[in-house]
């Protein structure tokens, strides 16, 4: 049989999902496409999974983009409901996904480094949304959240031009969270521990309210807040009751979950 386009992998609370198409340079065909989207199905549907990591196979890329290749030859540009590699339009998803960016992640793998929580990788990465140099544009909220993360004159200067951000001007510009010079994948595994050191409650209220609050002015925000369903579910959980418990107790809290 032959090897999964994408590879699916438990760790205790943490989900990896790992592109594995490395002699593509992990660019997405229509097939990669369908079982990205259904990986992060999966997760989000299973309530033992609080954290996901999405990460590629060896060493040349972390993600080219679409399949251009297939493209050209059958005009297949297939992408699920859920965005490009099943991620930048699941606008639903309150549980937090981090990118560990194993090598240049251009065109869509890009749009799906801005669409992650949080993003570490190594430094021999680049970041490109060469779309306009091959006739198209980063249509997978490549401009919409690039411009919202550093700013429209700064972005101009990256959509525009199609060129390649180094991970260490990422780092400063505030496109990702972290540099390290190889294991990336451990340095993704820390972070996600340290999420798992939160109610996974508070977790999913605090990124849903990110995600609502960007329509709102802050004191809106503020007000509408408590009656959003994922800060209702946490406000009403056991975590809730735990958390205050543990600390008065001294003890390291038992986050359920619910």
């Amino acid at each position: 049989m032959s090897e999964p386009l994408v590879k699916v992998e438990r760790k205790d609370r943490i989900t990896v999902i790992t592109i594995n198409r490395p002699e593509a340079r992990n660019a997405l065909n229509a097939e990669a496409q369908r079982q990205m989207d259904a990986a992060f199905n999966d997760f989000a549907a299973d309530d033992s999974q609080w954290v996901a990591i999405v990460t590629a196979a060896g060493d040349r890329a972390f993600c080219a983009g679409h399949d251009l290749r297939q493209q050209a030859e059958t005009g297949d540009m297939f992408t699920p409901a859920s965005g490009f590699g099943g991620l930048t339009s699941r606008a639903d998803l309150n549980k937090p996904v981090i990118a560990a960016v194993n090598g240049p992640a251009f065109g869509g793998g890009f749009e799906m480094v801005l669409a992650a929580d949080i993003v570490v990788a190594v430094r021999s990465a680049f970041f490109a949304l060469p779309e306009p140099l091959v006739g198209l544009a980063a249509l997978a909220g490549g401009i919409q959240r690039l411009t919202r993360i550093i700013g429209p004159t700064r972005a101009n200067g990256i959509l525009l031009t199609g060129r390649r951000v180094p991970s260490d001007e990422a780092l400063e510009l505030g496109i990702i969270n972290q540099v390290v010079e190889d294991d990336v994948l451990g340095a993704a595994m820390q972070w996600a521990q340290q999420i798992l050191e939160c109610s996974p409650m508070s977790i999913r209220a605090t990124k849903e309210a990110l995600r609502r609050s960007e329509a709102l002015d802050t004191l809106t925000a503020m007000h509408e807040e408590w009656s959003w369903p994922a800060m209702q579910a946490m406000l009403s959980s056991e975590d809730a009751k735990e958390g205050p418990a543990a600390f008065t107790e001294k003890r390291k809290p038992a986050w359920k979950g619910r």
